[in-house]
């Protein structure tokens, strides 16, 4: 996961899997679905939200998923726990806060992707930039599913691109907010339940995602 500096190629997507279930079947079903939406999009990263469980059950079913998704070139992120990323065969780990991610550093680089989010203020963001941290994310909700106002979302992005050269990732609620999101200067979108709930279907709702990605619209 690498733009900037230069931005020259577009934005790409970032796709926040639902809690994966326990069950090989669950697993296997979420990477039969992927399968069919990842190649020839160019989505540059999954994030795996994992189940609350034991660590063998854990890594067995990133073991399952990872070789479907990264053969599609995308990146294999996990949602926290940095502790599996090389057991499990994943490519790196998305970190809740600053102190997260400097903790995670250490089991993490040179070799794998360390991400954060869940970064409160600009001072968070520039402290996990100058800790290490190959991207930031702005506008994830947090545990309660609570996020900041999509206007300080635009914000924040239109800041970070101006003055940073870390990626920026930003996080939309709804396809409508790619478009602007990307104007603003994002170099990824992340995308979640706006995906895995769409009635058309995952297939449908990743084609017109990475369509509104191409094509941005002006920031307010």
């Amino acid at each position: 996961m690498t733009r900037r500096p230069g931005t020259a190629t577009a934005p790409r997507l970032y796709v926040l899997t639902p809690p994966v279930g326990e069950a090989a079947a669950v697993s296997g079903d979420l990477v039969g679905s992927l399968a069919e939406v990842l190649p020839g999009l160019g989505i540059a990263a999954v994030l795996l939200r994992l189940p609350d469980t034991d660590e063998r059950t854990v890594i067995n079913l990133v073991k399952g998923i990872a070789p479907g998704i990264q053969s599609a070139g995308t990146a294999l992120l996990l949602d926290g726990r940095p502790d599996i990323v090389a057991r499990a065969g994943a490519d790196g780990a998305h970190l809740a806060g600053a102190d997260a991610l400097k903790a995670a550093l250490p089991r993490l680089k040179p070799n794998h992707i360390a991400g954060a989010g869940r970064l409160p203020g600009r001072h968070d963001a520039m402290v996990v930039s100058e800790a290490g941290a190959d991207y930031v994310m702005f506008g994830e909700p947090d545990a309660a599913g609570h996020g900041p106002a999509f206007e300080a979302v635009i914000d924040r992005i239109a800041w970070w691109a101006e003055v940073f050269e870390v990626p920026c990732v930003a996080y939309a609620a709804g396809l409508d907010e790619i478009a602007p999101l990307v104007a603003a200067g994002a170099d990824f979108v992340a995308v979640g339940a706006a995906l895995f709930d769409d009635p058309r279907g995952l297939k449908a709702a990743v084609a017109d995602a990475a369509a509104r990605l191409a094509s941005p619209e002006p920031a307010a």
